[in-house]
């Protein structure tokens, strides 16, 4: 706490902040957070759940909660999902304990969503404003060499993904930053400093009451 505040200034203190990085599949989301989250061990994931069936590498419970159509719908009803959206014939949400009880004791934490859930969870009501960033590859064609680089897509679902990304691009200005993801090392530099920054925000910083 510096004390070359203005007379009557604190900074706020007891909120994390929402960090929700978004894009279009392929754009390399996973693999630019799970660096960032390597290089600050201050951070806290909010694990989403799917009705997506599990990738051969990926883990139940760090990548995404998988669940079956029924138990989505149980989150739903009990209203446990801050937010939820259907994305390529599947459902993905955000568990509600996984952000508020973080950000409520005071950690911040990363969230991986599609562009429509980022734009839901601006709307959701939390007690602090996310922070939204929109991640992107260098280009159309590098995305389509990423998407097909997993081996888990048909010519058909592929064209689905990429013009699900053509709209997707469209709400680029509702976002706070745009980051290219070119190389990993620059996308997560770029991350980090998206990160200082907001945490230098004046807004966490108030005139006491």
């Amino acid at each position: 706490m510096s004390d070359f505040l203005p007379p009557g200034w604190t900074v706020q203190e007891g909120h994390g902040i929402g960090l929700v990085i978004a894009g279009p599949s392929g754009a390399g989301k996973s693999s630019v957070i799970a660096e960032v989250l390597r290089r600050d061990p201050t951070l806290a994931f909010s694990v989403s759940a799917t009705t997506r069936p599990r990738r051969p590498d990926e883990t139940d419970g760090r990548d995404y909660h998988f669940v079956s159509e029924p138990e989505f719908d149980r989150l739903l009803r009990a209203g446990d999902l801050l937010e939820w959206t259907t994305y390529g014939g599947h459902r993905y949400g955000t568990p509600r304990h996984e952000v508020l009880s973080r950000l409520l004791a005071g950690q911040d934490v990363v969230i991986n969503v599609e562009v429509q859930g980022a734009l839901a969870l601006r709307r959701a009501g939390l007690p602090h404003p996310v922070v939204l960033v929109f991640l992107v590859p260098p280009s159309r064609e590098e995305l389509v060499r990423r998407i097909r680089g997993r081996g888990t897509e048909t010519d058909q679902t592929l064209a689905a993904r990429l013009a699900i990304a053509d709209a997707e691009v469209r709400q680029i200005p509702e976002f706070d930053y745009l980051v290219v993801n070119d190389t990993l090392d620059q996308a997560v530099k770029r991350v980090e400093a998206i990160l200082t920054a907001e945490r230098c925000r004046l807004r966490r910083c108030s005139p006491l009451a």
